[in-house]
């Protein structure tokens, strides 16, 4: 089953399919809510943390399955190739220690575990190699452990566009392009963290996986008219044994009667994404998004099907020992952007430019001029 509610689909935007009216009432209250939020930020009643280093942040107006790790990596990983040292940072959903800041990894190698640090932080340290990765509730305190460790020239935020208390030179939204803006409502009602309007703040869009729908491109012409655009898509790039072994090409499930075992936000895109690679789903075993796996999860799986299909993000949380003869798989998944040098020179610019020529505050005097490369 999908863990968001049938209306906030792309396919549940008709009328009888809305959220009654309570529940619209709540999403409004919600949505007012954001708005404020932001507004006592922007308006600089409430503090912004500034730092030396700049500020990219990954977001998403819509919950779930948005492709924001895998953005936020793929970025990190790109500006690191090109000269810069970057940090990446994200809060750590999931995980069951709370330090106010964790280093995952160092850059070197991996310094912490899914309990300290969540699960995708350490997706986000596979996929950036030698890009340290710190977790933290408070961005900003993460921010100002980075620079005091790392000295970073750019801090990449996973997930960062409704966390307003660090600064952000530039803010890059992603979008499924299935779900999109879903039906327009914020929670609980609909999908989305904020109102529409919150696009107004992007710097960029990006939309995975396809086109997004025509309302959905309207209102995104309407806020964010002037933003940069760019499209990626998520394509499987390998298959590998849980317990270990040598990665295998993900056609290899060509023909393949398999289970899918997850526990992400939107487990029917792994549902496509191995019916697109031509194999037959016999069994699945969806699970809450970021859940703590226990061996009790692996009970029974191979009685159902003799091959079983899990995530990145799952596979972190499962450990070799509790497998008993199951036979899991990983597949594992790679942005592609479109463009990509494209993307990559508009953000150099953006990245050498006057610091939060976005917003309303004035270039803080200490700010670095020019990054190191």
């Amino acid at each position: 089953m999908s863990v968001l509610p049938r209306f906030i689909s792309r396919a549940g935007l008709s009328h009888e399919q809305q959220p009654s009216l309570p529940v619209r009432v709540a999403g409004g209250c919600y949505g007012a809510g954001a708005w404020l939020h932001r507004a006592l930020y922007a308006r600089g009643l409430l503090q912004r943390r500034q730092l030396s280093c700049r500020v990219v942040s990954v977001g998403s107006l819509a919950v779930g399955g948005a492709g924001k790790t895998p953005t936020a990596a793929w970025l990190a990983a790109r500006l690191r190739e090109r000269g810069y040292t970057v940090v990446l940072a994200s809060r750590g959903y999931g995980r069951t220690r709370k330090e106010p800041v964790t280093v995952v990894s160092d850059g070197r190698r991996l310094r912490s575990d899914p309990a300290h640090a969540g699960d995708e932080p350490l997706v986000l340290a596979a996929h950036a190699p030698g890009v340290p990765v710190l977790v933290g509730r408070d961005r900003a305190r993460v921010g100002l452990r980075a620079v005091s460790v790392f000295d970073p020239d750019v801090l990449v935020l996973d997930d960062g566009f409704q966390h307003h208390r660090l600064q952000r030179d530039i803010e890059i939204l992603t979008f499924d392009a299935e779900l999109g803006l879903g039906n327009g409502h914020p929670l609980p009602a609909g999908p989305l963290r904020e109102w529409p309007s919150a696009l107004a703040r992007a710097d960029a869009v990006g939309v995975l996986d396809g086109s997004l729908a025509a309302r959905d491109e309207s209102l995104i012409t309407r806020y964010a008219g002037r933003a940069q655009r760019y499209r990626a898509v998520r394509r499987p790039s390998g298959l590998r044994a849980l317990a270990g072994g040598r990665v295998l090409p993900p056609d290899s499930l060509h023909g393949m009667k398999v289970g899918l075992l997850t526990g992400v936000a939107r487990p029917e895109s792994m549902t496509r994404t191995l019916s697109t690679l031509g194999a037959t789903l016999v069994a699945k075993r969806f699970l809450p998004d970021h859940h703590r796996y226990r061996p009790s999860d692996l009970l029974g799986l191979a009685d159902q099907a003799g091959v079983w299909i899990t995530s990145e993000k799952d596979a972190v949380k499962i450990l070799p020992s509790w497998l008993a003869g199951l036979d899991l798989r990983v597949l594992g998944i790679e942005l592609e952007v479109d463009a990509p040098d494209a993307l990559l020179d508009w953000l150099e610019v953006r990245l050498r430019g006057p610091r939060f020529r976005g917003s309303s505050e004035r270039q803080s005097a200490s700010a670095r001029q020019q990054l190191a490369p």
